[in-house]
Formats: C-alpha cells, sequence, structure tokens
C-alpha cells in the first residue's frame, strides 16, 4: 500500500510564472531566423519566480523537469543551471528529473517529496523543453523516446500521433465516427478559445473565425497524417518553461506571502505502468484513473468537490478519455460529455482554462509545471482574462500530467489557501 501521498505536513504552491509557449501560431515564431535557447527559458522561468519572491536566497533547493534536452538541444546535466538564474542558487542543492511528458509533475513531486522529508522548506520547482531545435518529423523520433523504443520500427512515421489515433480508431469502432469526432471537435475549439485568454499561449494569436468549420474540413487522413485524428486534434511543437515556488507552511512564512496568494496541496499520486506492455483497454486511460482516484482519496474528496482541471490532452481523444477517467462522464459518454459543452470554461467542470497542450503549447518537460501554474492563478484570482469563477461548494483544483501512453502519471489536488 503506498504511503507516501498522506500530507505529513502542509504544503503550498505560490508565486507561479510562465515564458510565453513558442512555435507555430505565435506572431513571433520564425523557423527561419535563431530563436532563444534552453538557457534563455530556464534563466527567464525562473528569475519569474525569484522576483515574487523577494530573492533567491530564500529557496534551498532546485528541480528543473525534463525530457529531451540531451537530444533536443545536446544539454543534458540541466540541474547544473539553477545557478544560471541566480548566484544565490548556486552551492545549493539542484537536480534535474525525467519522465517523458510527465517530467514537469515529478519536478513538482519531487519538490513535495524534499519538503516532506525536512531537507527544505522552500524549493524552486522549473519544467522547461526547447523542441523546434529540429523538423517534426525528427522530432516524433525524439519523442518516440516517451514509449517502449523496441517497438519504435512497427510503429507510425508520427510514433504518438500514431499511438493515440490508434485509441481514437478503437473508440469510433465502439461508439461511432460521428459521435466521438463531435466531442474530439469540442475539445478543439475549447482549447483555442481559452488560448486567445492567455497572452503567453500558443495559440493565443489564433484569429480563425470558424473553429469549427475549420475542423469539420479537415477529416483524418492516413495517407498525409495518421488514420483518425487531424493535426487539430493534436497538440503542437513547443518552446518554454514555467516554474513555481512548492513551500511549506513556514517556507510560506519565511517568503512573507499570505496564504491567499497560495494554494494548498491537499492530496497526490503518482503512479507508472510497465512501458514494455500495451494499454490493457484501448479506450480507458487506465493509469491517470487509478492516479486521480488515489489524489482524490488522500485529499479527502470526490470529483465532485473540484471546480476545475488542467488534464493532459496531448490529443482531443486523452481529454474526451480523461473526462471518463476522471469519472466525470460513464465509460463511452465522454464525448457526449465534452460536446454538450461541460468542459467549456462555462460548464459543468471547466477544463484546460488556458487552452491545455492543444491551445496552451506543450513545451513536454514544462506541461506539468505549466498546469500547477494555472491551477494556482485560477484558484488565487490571478489569471487575468483567463479567469473563471469557482462554485462555493466547488474550491478544489486539479492537474493530470502524464508521460508517454498513460505509463507515467501525476495527479494532484489544490484547495484554495
Amino acid at each position: 500500500m503506498q504511503k507516501q501521498n498522506k500530507m505529513q505536513k502542509k504544503l503550498y504552491m505560490t508565486a507561479g510564472y510562465n515564458t510565453i509557449s513558442m512555435g507555430t501560431g505565435r506572431k513571433e515564431f520564425n523557423p527561419k531566423k535563431t530563436r532563444p535557447g534552453l538557457e534563455h527559458y530556464i534563466s527567464e522561468a525562473g528569475k519569474g519566480v525569484v522576483k515574487q519572491i523577494g530573492g533567491a536566497d530564500k529557496i534551498d533547493e532546485t528541480v528543473i523537469g525534463n525530457f529531451m534536452a540531451a537530444r533536443f538541444n545536446n544539454q543534458a546535466h540541466l540541474g547544473g543551471f539553477a545557478g544560471l538564474i541566480d548566484d544565490k542558487l548556486e552551492n545549493k542543492p539542484s537536480l534535474s528529473v525525467e519522465g517523458a511528458c510527465a517530467s514537469g509533475g515529478l519536478s513538482l513531486i519531487s519538490a513535495m517529496r524534499s519538503l516532506l522529508s525536512g531537507t527544505a522548506e522552500v524549493v524552486l520547482s522549473i519544467g522547461v523543453e526547447v523542441q523546434n531545435t529540429v523538423k517534426a518529423i525528427y522530432g516524433a523520433d525524439v519523442l518516440a523516446g516517451a514509449g517502449w523504443f523496441q517497438k519504435r520500427k512497427n510503429g507510425h512515421a508520427y510514433f504518438f500521433p500514431g499511438q493515440f489515433s490508434d485509441r481514437a480508431g478503437v473508440y469510433y469502432e465502439k461508439y461511432g465516427y460521428d459521435y466521438a469526432r463531435a466531442g474530439m471537435k469540442r475539445w478543439f475549439v475549447n482549447a483555442i478559445e481559452n488560448a486567445r485568454l492567455d497572452p503567453e499561449a500558443q495559440e493565443h494569436h489564433n484569429v480563425t473565425a470558424d473553429l469549427a468549420g475549420l475542423y469539420d474540413k479537415m477529416k483524418p487522413n492516413g495517407r498525409s497524417f495518421v488514420d483518425h485524428l487531424n493535426v487539430l486534434d493534436c497538440s503542437k511543437v513547443s518552446d518554454g518553461a514555467s516554474g513555481i515556488i512548492v513551500a511549506t507552511e513556514e517556507g510560506l512564512k519565511k517568503l512573507g506571502i499570505e496564504k491567499s496568494q497560495a494554494v494548498e496541496i491537499a492530496g497526490w499520486a503518482q503512479i507508472t505502468r510497465n512501458i514494455t506492455k500495451d494499454p490493457a483497454d484501448m479506450v480507458e486511460l487506465t493509469t491517470i484513473k487509478k492516479a486521480a482516484e488515489k489524489a482524490l482519496e488522500n485529499a479527502g474528496i470526490t470529483i465532485d468537490q473540484v471546480g476545475t482541471v488542467e488534464t493532459h490532452d496531448c490529443f482531443s481523444i486523452a481529454g474526451v478519455l480523461a473526462t471518463e477517467a476522471l469519472g466525470l462522464a460513464a465509460k463511452g459518454k465522454g464525448a457526449e460529455y465534452v460536446a454538450a459543452g461541460k468542459t467549456s470554461r462555462n460548464g459543468e467542470m471547466p477544463m484546460n482554462t488556458t487552452g491545455g497542450l492543444i491551445g496552451w503549447g506543450h513545451p513536454t518537460g514544462a506541461t506539468g509545471v505549466h498546469q500547477a501554474v494555472t491551477i494556482w492563478q485560477q484558484l488565487t484570482g490571478n489569471a487575468g482574462k483567463a479567469q473563471i469563477k469557482l462554485p462555493e461548494n466547488r474550491p478544489y483544483g486539479m492537474t493530470i500530467n502524464m508521460g508517454g501512453d498513460d505509463v507515467t502519471v501525476v495527479a494532484i489536488v489544490y484547495k484554495k489557501g
């Protein structure tokens, strides 16, 4: 029985910061011009957090989540970049963690474990990825490392779109193509509309008038992409970083930050399935389901008490399946739940309020931290134009960060400080 998830002391997150999620869709992005590198994003995110807490001398440790800098940027040993953020972080503990697209979530979990163990009171958690260094088709080969690479030779050229295309195909067979596509279309539309409200989002500049019409025109075509998804169903290649402070109650006092400007970590879970095995059920995100159940149990609440969720929608079908894994919709009813507007920003369960991976962007190692920053913003009223109003009887937020095809999952439940 896993016991480390039980909260032995109160932990909080505060002072979140996001860089721009850079890539196609942003007006500033030009693939032919030199772009900021890994060092720029680590430095900007870290400095953005440090500025809010009044100095890096208050930070005890740093954790940097990243997936594939060793291949995208020819750079490993990212823990050594903490001193780049601020000289006062030199000669303090710093390390990097990796768990594919859940690397950011593992950065948060690593920070929490340090706090629970008593080695620190204030930890800087950063997630970062710079992926636009290679063309998408070559990047797909790098990203395939999030799965079992032994399967690479039998997989699609676009490996992970192929994996989730297969999931979508089974969903179509079981529940109907038009039915499923209606839910996936609404997920895409919500993502772009929410991203337009966040100036750091990759799709913030998207001005397409008829998003639903555009989606309908782009039928899945295996000859040009993958069999059961179009490119609008997919998150984009992104460069960016996010940072946030994870602190104990004593740490918050040291920072001089009121609990009203922090979120309390109510419960969490991190579980991993065997990467060498295929999913037990193609239309169920089983690891997400188990991690979410455990995190909610440890928080002592039910999903009905959660007011907003940031979930890992690397593909629209993953968003639909997440509603079922979280218990918001019955199995096979996720597409209907989304199509009915229940996950929109004004819906029953607002999800991915700044655009999620499809709208805000997916700098793979940064995503888990970005999700935490969004929940911190929403629960403290710092989300700007993307702000939603949480019902008084649903004061909790939740993040679901997934690595690989439902292999590594970090689930965290937050409540207003």
